[in-house]
């Protein structure tokens, strides 16, 4: 009996340990996150002249001035909001970009994968093919339709068509798109099956498909729910796809192909942890 009140004593001490660990850590996750949302906003505010100076560059006609206007204030706020959230960044791969127009395809793991590609993937902010309800975030859609991003609805496949068609032009006018073609984030971590619709904007413009991963954006932040947590994500951009000689059936494969490709750059990330 004599010796059982020290192991008592032990393990009450490492049940309130466990306790005051996970109460610290709440804690700090929830002054993170609202302080990320404070840096959000403010510096989506700081930004208003530069949006307004883009804006005039647009309706005088200067499209190489205002570009030149929104990259350098979009790449920066992307950056500075994996920042603030605690994360840091591994890049890799960027050799492999092509210096022509690409659709640039990648897995779907979280709202930051969204930062993380404005702010790293190459220096030119690359629009991206987005899902219509982000448009519906106040001074973003502004940002992003300077950015000539493409705001997809998923629910209308008649306006769904005339989004891709957006898309097609844009690349026609010698930008690059970005576009998860799992369709949405996944649910479990893994995979989703690539669909077509991200490849007729290559098909249409005959440009090379390039395909990149991201790895643990979801570990800033999960799927349901808005909680932000520090964490190391990566991004690695892999060979292009030179689809220059394509024929029907090659175009018919092609979302399988850079499925499998995507999927093979996640395996071997996990193998050399990506760091």
């Amino acid at each position: 009996m004599e010796n059982e009140e020290p192991d008592t004593n032990l393990k009450m001490s490492n049940t309130v340990s466990f306790f005051e660990k996970h109460h610290i850590y709440y804690e700090e996750t929830n002054l993170r996150t609202i302080l990320w949302f404070i840096h959000f906003w403010l510096y989506q505010l700081a930004l208003l002249p530069s949006r307004f100076k883009a804006r005039r560059l647009a309706k005088a006609g200067d499209r190489a001035a205002h570009d030149a206007v929104v990259r350098k204030a979009v790449g920066p706020w992307a950056r500075s909001m994996i920042r603030t959230a605690g994360g840091t960044v591994s890049v890799e791969g960027l050799e492999n970009m092509p210096e022509e127009p690409a659709v640039y395809v990648s897995n779907h793991r979280s709202y930051f994968d969204i930062p993380l590609v404005l702010g790293y993937l190459g220096d030119d902010t690359k629009p991206l093919v987005a899902k219509k309800e982000i448009g519906k975030i106040p001074l973003i859609r502004a940002w992003m339709e300077e950015l000539h991003c493409v705001f997809l609805d998923r629910d209308n496949p008649r306006e769904a068509i005339k989004n891709i068609k957006e898309a097609e032009y844009w690349v026609a006018e010698g930008y690059s798109m970005v576009v998860f073609p799992e369709g949405t984030r996944t649910k479990d971590g893994y995979l989703g099956e690539f669909k077509p619709g991200a490849f007729k904007i290559a098909q249409n413009n005959k440009v090379p498909v390039v395909p990149f991963c991201m790895k643990d954006t979801d570990k800033l932040m999960g799927r349901d729910n808005l909680w932000i947590h520090p964490a190391h994500v990566a991004i690695k951009v892999l060979p292009p796809i030179d689809t220059e000689d394509y024929t029907r059936a090659d175009w018919k494969n092609l979302p399988k192909l850079a499925e499998e490709k995507v999927r093979e750059g996640l395996e071997a990330m996990d193998g050399e942890g990506f760091h």
